[in-house]
Parts: structure tokens; sequence; C-alpha cells
């Protein structure tokens, strides 16, 4: 296993589908640009339940950011040159979507003088 952070752009729309088991799964391909010029299309799957509500957020060219397991593969092209590939099973999701949602709902406590998780306190907050 190879714990990864990739950072790139939807490619296509998201996929959502269910296991045998009834339970709710997500599909997306990545576009990730390499140091070359090039781009790479990360094939991802979630199964948390988070992750796959943030992918299915996401629409074509939006920008995203995953962590989780990555598995490299190779395979070849019509010319028969090895092309290098990319499967990512995604733990997290983060995107400009999910960053303003979390702005959004930070702000709204400190407005009212919510408390944080664990008993915290806003700066300034009596």
């Amino acid at each position: 296993m190879i714990d990864a952070l990739i950072a790139g752009r939807i490619h296509g729309k998201p996929t959502e589908r269910t296991t045998s088991a009834g339970k709710p799964y997500a599909t997306i391909k990545v576009r990730v640009p390499t140091k070359d010029g090039e781009s790479l299309l990360v094939n991802v799957i979630a199964f948390d339940p988070m992750a796959v509500t943030a992918l299915l957020a996401l629409s074509d060219g939006d920008p995203v950011s995953m962590v989780g397991e990555a598995t490299p593969k190779v395979w070849a092209d019509k010319e028969g040159n090895p092309r290098p590939s990319l499967s990512l099973l995604a733990h997290a999701v983060i995107s400009p979507f999910s960053v303003k949602r979390k702005r959004k709902a930070a702000a709204a406590l400190s407005v009212v003088g919510g408390e944080l998780p664990f008993g915290d306190q806003f700066p300034g907050a009596a």
C-alpha cells in the first residue's frame, strides 16, 4: 500500500454505484498534471460516506485533492509503449466546495458564540 495525496481536476462526471451489500460508492477520474507537462488520469473509487458525498457534489473540471491508498499500474498504448497508470482508494476528499462549507459553518459558530468540539471557545469569546 502507498499512502498518497493527489491534486488535480475532475475528468468527466462522477458515478454513483451500489455494492452487492447495498452500500453506496463513487468512482471518478482525476486528471493530475505531471512535472513534464503531461497529465496522468487517476482512477478513483471511494467507499467512505463523506468521501462519496464530496465526490458526487463535483462536476467536470472542478479542482480536487484526495488522500488514500494508491496502486501504480502500467498499460500499453496503441503503439505498444508502456504508460503509467494510478488507481486511488480515496479516504478523504477536499475541494473548494468543502472548504467554503467548513468556513461558513465556523463563521456561523463565531457569530452566535457557539462552542467548538471538546468545549473549546473561539479566541475572544466569553
